[in-house]
């Protein structure tokens, strides 16, 4: 049941990131509620991602790489609870 839950809520916030990928490509779409919604999803997750690139000299780039990073976080994240439970 924990796992489960777990996966549902990971899943949620990997929708969210990669709407947030779409929504960067629109920016007229960036206005929204469903827009208001998903930056405060992922924005706990994708800020200090961000800070992470911009010390390592990687946020400074055309392509922001903070959704990947995220993604893979949370990949590990998951691993390391299905670990435990």
């Amino acid at each position: 049941m924990a796992r489960r839950l777990v996966l549902i809520l990971v899943n949620i916030v990997q929708f969210a990131i990669l709407a947030r990928v779409v929504l960067s490509f629109f920016p007229d779409l960036r206005y929204n509620r469903f827009a208001d919604i998903v930056y405060k999803i992922t924005d706990p997750i994708i800020k200090p991602c961000q800070e992470i690139l911009y010390k390592i000299g990687l946020g400074n780039t055309m392509f922001d790489f903070s959704p990947i990073l995220a993604y893979f976080i949370l990949r590990v994240i998951v691993y390391l609870v299905f670990l435990v439970l």
